[in-house]
């Protein structure tokens, strides 16, 4: 691809650092795809779910992908929109080990404790961690090195049992422009990280009142 719109913005070989995506729902469809349209060409996804009818409204996926797994239709997208290829895991993740840049995009905090225990905390090899969250209308985005015990506190004071968890109607969950909004702002952190820019260990984006946070 092009990239000569974006040099000011970005630079390309920062972006050869390998990112790691688990969960390609409505957090991780949209960031895979602005991942790879940025520039990220080391890009490899995890799920194991399948592309059900009620994903095609909020999520990257289309109706004829109904049935298939999720991480396979997503290297299809990718590639018809990019001409590049990712490295598609349909699975979950338990106890994989990663290197640079990781992004979660999963749907419940038990799957965040058991990724943050046993893949991330501590782990030297991982540059930065980035979890992404999103419930009806609000995104939250948390940036943290997990070998850094600082960090490794803040980020650990985030995590909650799932019957904690604010409970939304079925029909209040997911809407299909907060999960192009929280990609772009995952993409961005990614870029910061890779680039060593400053970049916040927070993010908070309410897109109803349109107001947004961050420390």
């Amino acid at each position: 691809m092009d990239f000569s719109r974006q040099t000011d913005l970005v630079d390309i070989e920062s972006l050869e650092t390998h990112v790691t995506l688990i969960g390609c729902g409505g957090i991780g469809s949209f960031t895979a795809l602005a991942l790879a349209k940025m520039g990220c060409v080391h890009l490899t996804v995890y799920d194991d779910d399948l592309v059900e009818e009620h994903n095609i409204p909020n999520q990257l996926y289309r109706p004829g992908d109904v049935g298939r797994p999720k991480v396979e239709c997503l290297a299809d997208i990718i590639k018809g929109f990019t001409g590049t290829g990712i490295d598609a895991r349909p699975e979950r993740v338990h106890s994989q080990r990663f290197q640079g840049i990781v992004v979660s995009g999963v749907d419940s905090m038990e799957a965040r404790r058991r990724i943050w225990d046993r893949s991330i905390r501590f782990k030297a090899g991982v540059e930065a961690y980035i979890d992404a969250r999103m419930g009806a209308e609000v995104s939250r985005i948390y940036t943290v090195r997990p070998a850094d015990p600082d960090h490794g506190r803040f980020y650990e004071r985030t995590l909650y049992s799932d019957d904690e968890a604010w409970q939304l109607p079925c029909t209040a969950q997911a809407i299909v422009y907060t999960g192009f909004g929280i990609a772009s702002l995952v993409a961005g952190q990614v870029k910061r990280v890779a680039m060593g820019d400053t970049w916040r260990r927070e993010i908070i984006f309410d897109q109803k009142t349109l107001t947004l946070f961050s420390a």
